[in-house]
């Protein structure tokens, strides 16, 4: 059985290698400008190039196959607010609470690998994205899956120089498909990699199909949509009869330009109740223009700033839609950690850490019968095992950021190629610095299921619901306190945590009052639970607890 799935992944990779190389073509690239016409890269920031005639044959913008002789941007010119991220279209393995394997349709990493592994999310600065992958051109990949914690690398998987430029050997996203395969080959991880842009940033997102091994009648497309994301393009949404597809052996790059700060979620559009069941879904969050204020500066400061820029102005002598003027000048300083969550005027959703909680339930009977060719029954789904980030408790607080943990890492499991994957690397366990606030990014993933999470220890301050921030048209406090909430599939709470008063050592609990759902299939305990502590400090990086 093992050597028939390695004969699979064999041949998926020599059907990735031919539709690569066969006749000059190439099916697999990605996108990462270092310039764009609304974010140039500058030039003053590449330690090569030193001198004004130098600069002078550089464009300012990424644009292949210039004809005026000027050449393109290099890596360490690429703006900042251009972020890229690529991810793979697959199946995979997640290991529910009582030890069962569940079969998944999923997206996993192509870059942010170290990232990803450390619990983070796998956006990457241009600069970081556009480096040569470490397997290189024409070698035999070391890599099988997600690696472990000694792998730095967080560029693109299988980007490689292009022989085929102008000048020869340039990063045009031309890349080796064995690696992509390579790692991306029953990689499926759950949820689906994270996603954090900021505002103003662009996004430039590329998904890799690369087959399904469990599945090989399957000739699945897939798709990426940003769940309730603002003026999204139609060709970029992800909708299939209104953009594109990636059919197997493909790869799309995505464009988002990133509006409005706020949690959403992203998932596939093909099938959306199986291929979100089977856990093709996400979570994504935009943080605020008001995170560039400087520690100990003016919010108001910041907000004229903005004014005099084009692509973030609002006027609001003539534009209705301008809710208020700029509020009154207000001091407000925050922690090197931490930021806002919104662009409040106010600094009242500061927060010191952010912890992204997904929801999202299985049924194992449908990913069984997902898994063996049999007819899958949409009216009969029912889940059974509940999930904060992929896993139930008490595996939603393992880790080395769990205070006393004997679970180093991230979950693993052992999947039908031999190796072990990384499929579920996000703990959901809460550390909150003594006097400190705790955001917490709640979305809910589930397609059969309301969710509620209950917090009797340290009352919830509910300060946006759907990607906007809680107030009303004159701008008016609309936040509340709650010791509950509750979504339903497709919806997001952004909620603060305080420990003002609170001492080092406190632990409390974040749990569903749903009985039923507070178990993993037929055995008690676990589900939608996990630990919130007090801490005397908590690592920036690694969320750590020092007691």
């Amino acid at each position: 059985m093992l050597s028939i799935h390695r004969f699979d992944r064999l041949l998926l990779s020599l059907i990735a290698l031919l539709l690569a190389r066969g006749a000059q073509a190439q099916s697999f690239r990605v996108q990462c400008p270092a310039g764009t016409l609304a974010h140039p890269a500058d030039v003053t920031k590449d330690p090569a190039v030193t001198t004004s005639a130098a600069r002078a044959q550089y464009s300012t913008y990424t644009q292949w196959g210039r004809t005026d002789g000027k050449l393109n941007p290099t890596p360490a010119m690429a703006n900042p607010a251009i972020k890229c991220q690529q991810v793979a279209g697959g199946d995979g393995y997640a290991t529910m609470g009582d030890g069962t394997q569940s079969y998944l349709f999923g997206f996993g990493p192509l870059s942010g690998l170290a990232e990803i592994y450390a619990g983070r999310p796998g956006t990457q600065l241009a600069r970081d994205f556009v480096q040569v992958s470490p397997t290189g051109q024409g070698t035999p990949s070391t890599l099988v899956g997600m690696p472990d914690a000694t792998f730095t690398f967080n560029g693109a998987i299988g980007l490689a120089l292009d022989p085929d430029s102008t000048p020869p050997n340039q990063l045009t996203g031309h890349v080796d498909p064995r690696p992509i395969m390579d790692v991306g080959v029953m990689n499926a991880s759950e949820p689906a990699p994270l996603m954090a842009i900021d505002e103003d940033d662009e996004f430039f997102l590329t998904l890799t199909n690369v087959g399904m091994i469990m599945r090989p009648d399957l000739f699945e497309q897939h798709t990426v949509h940003f769940h309730g994301y603002p003026n999204a393009s139609a060709f970029y949404d992800g909708v299939p009869d209104a953009s594109v597809a990636i059919n197997i052996g493909g790869s799309f790059s995505y464009y988002y330009l990133a509006p409005d700060a706020g949690t959403y979620f992203w998932h596939c559009h093909i099938s959306p109740p199986e291929h979100l069941q089977m856990g093709m879904v996400g979570q994504l969050y935009v943080r605020p223009r008001q995170n560039k204020v400087a520690p100990g500066g003016s919010l108001y400061a910041g907000l004229v700033a903005q004014q005099a820029d084009l692509r973030t102005r609002s006027d609001c002598t003539a534009d209705i839609l301008c809710p208020s003027p700029l509020p009154p000048t207000n001091a407000a300083t925050r922690a090197a950690t931490g930021g806002y969550a919104y662009n409040d005027g106010d600094g009242s959703t500061h927060y010191d850490v952010e912890y992204p909680l997904q929801i999202h339930g299985f049924d194992p009977n449908f990913h069984f019968v997902g898994m063996t060719f049999n007819p899958e029954s949409f009216t009969d789904m029912k889940d059974k095992y509940f999930l904060l980030n992929g896993r139930s408790y008490p595996d939603t607080v393992g880790g080395a950021s769990t205070p006393g943990a004997n679970v180093a890492g991230p979950m693993q499991t052992m999947s039908s190629d031999g190796t072990k994957h990384t499929s579920q690397p996000l703990p959901s366990v809460i550390n909150i610095p003594v006097n400190g606030r705790a955001l917490l990014r709640i979305s809910d993933l589930s397609v059969t299921e309301y969710a509620t999470l209950a917090s009797l220890g340290i009352p919830m301050r509910v300060i946006g619901l759907n990607a906007r921030l809680l107030r009303d048209q004159a701008g008016g406090d609309m936040t509340y306190l709650t010791n509950s909430i509750t979504l339903a599939g497709g919806e997001s709470l952004d909620v603060i945590l305080d420990a003002t008063g609170y001492t080092a050592g406190q632990k409390f609990y974040l749990y569903t009052p749903n009985l039923d759902h507070l178990s993993n299939d037929a055995e008690n305990f676990g589900g939608l639970m996990t630990e919130v502590n007090v801490c005397t400090t908590v690592d920036p990086a690694t969320k750590a607890c020092t007691l």
